[in-house]
């Protein structure tokens, strides 16, 4: 049995025209597992963001309960009551209850609770803000994928449920949160410096207006109008530190991080971009502190991640949360050829 070269040429372009679909269908499924493990993700970290909101929820209730009043005291019931259903509700229900928990905050007197409990609740409405988008473009981009006909027709998705929007109502101001109006508003970039030992370098500070209260950080700060991201993240090395390195060095930003809280008299809705970079010990010998950060700067320090989780530990809190944890990813980053994905931390 013979084959003529027409029929050679049609089962070639048969089998090209099979291999192209099933490369096709391949790539397609493992995009559209990426996509469900990403929404499972954000999923997740906004579940961790509501059940962070209750629990602020029922601080803000215990604080308003201690002021005796009887109408004070029924909003501190209330809040309870709803901190407890947004923990118990289905995924199904949560949003309903959620709005009511958010709308039962927004009705709190700001004025009557402690400077460091607005912060916190600033903080975690804001993070719920975030997470809710975050979880909601995931959600976006695996509907976006999974609806088209010929994904449907040949069910490469399998038997994975559709994934759905979570709607809550936003009612955003300067704090990222319901009635609670922030002070500044600032971008910030910040570097984790790493030296040849993966140790990461932490600067001590305090509020000059509490300065009991000592806490840990790492070197960075606001971003100037008219400059870069690394332009700032440079800048603020050098003045912190007397180290000059090329912005080219820099590794991300690996990660970003809203935070909300009281500084010198203010409350500061900052968002963080961090930055990952490799350097060898130096000695700190900060160039060009402004008044307030030669008030507020007190030490510094090369931390391993036992340092810091001691640190914490000891009550001296580090910034960002669970830095101890965090910084292999930044080592990592900061020895790579290529920037990193940016993704949200605490």
């Amino acid at each position: 049995m013979t084959f003529s070269a027409t029929s050679i040429l049609v089962l070639t372009l048969i089998a090209a025209l099979l291999i192209t679909a099933a490369v096709w269908a391949y790539t397609t499924a493992n995009r559209l597992d990426r996509l469900h493990v990403r929404t499972d993700q954000a999923r997740h970290a906004l579940d961790a963001a509501l059940a962070r909101r209750a629990v602020v929820a029922r601080s803000v209730a215990t604080t308003l309960a201690g002021l005796y009043d009887p109408a004070l005291v029924e909003q501190a019931r209330r809040l309870t009551a709803l901190a407890d259903r947004a923990e118990r509700s289905n995924w199904r229900d949560r949003e309903t209850v959620e709005n009511q928990l958010a709308a039962a905050l927004s009705a709190v007197d700001i004025a009557l609770l402690p400077p460091q409990l607005v912060a916190e609740l600033a903080d975690a409405e804001a993070r719920v803000l975030i997470a809710r988008r975050f979880h909601n473009d995931a959600v976006r981009d695996t509907l976006a994928l999974r609806t088209r006909r010929l994904v449907r027709w040949v069910h490469l998705a399998g038997t994975a449920p559709l994934p759905t929007y979570f709607e809550i109502a936003e009612r955003v101001t300067a704090a990222a949160s319901t009635g609670l109006d922030v002070d500044t508003v600032r971008t910030s970039a910040r570097v984790v410096l790493v030296d040849e030992n993966d140790r990461v370098l932490l600067l001590q500070g305090v509020d000059p207006k509490g300065p009991d209260v000592p806490f840990w950080f790492t070197i960075g700060g606001g971003v100037n109008p008219g400059e870069t991201l690394r332009e700032a993240a440079i800048r603020e090395l050098y003045e912190e530190t007397g180290y000059a390195a090329d912005s080219s060095a820099l590794r991300g930003p690996l990660w970003r991080r809203v935070a909300v809280f009281p500084f010198n008299g203010e409350l500061i809705r900052s968002e963080e971009l961090f930055f990952a970079l490799r350097a060898k010990n130096f000695e700190v010998n900060p160039a060009n502190l402004d008044y307030v950060e030669r008030r507020a700067i007190t030490a510094n320090k090369w931390c391993t991640p036992t340092d810091i989780a001691h640190l914490d530990h000891s009550g001296e809190t580090v910034y960002p949360y669970h830095l101890d944890q965090l910084l292999p990813e930044a080592i990592s980053a900061a020895d790579a050829p290529t920037d990193p994905e940016v993704r949200s931390i605490r």
